[in-house]
């Protein structure tokens, strides 16, 4: 397991494994061994999120509809973390 960077420095400092990691450890669940997708269920939402070439993509699927965000990967992890704890 790699050891993830200080909370503040941005995604573009975390390699691969390290993101996903990450993503574990909030409890998204990979859509396959190698995959890009990844889904997260808390509370009364779920959220698919998408490690992309330049940037994080969430999408939120609430019962007010859809939400999608995109988070370029110059953000620090802590930010990124809370806006998509925070939900839709």
């Amino acid at each position: 397991m790699s050891s993830l960077p200080p909370p503040q420095a941005p995604l573009y400092n975390h390699p691969l494994p390290a993101l996903e990691q990450w993503l574990r450890d909030l409890g998204a669940l990979q859509q396959g061994p190698h995959s890009s997708l990844w889904s997260l269920q808390l509370g009364s939402w779920t959220a698919e999120l998408e490690l992309e070439v330049e940037e994080l993509s969430v999408r939120w699927a609430a019962a007010s509809g859809p939400v999608v965000r995109h988070f370029p990967y110059g953000l620090s992890r802590a930010d990124v973390e809370s806006a998509i704890l925070a939900g839709p």
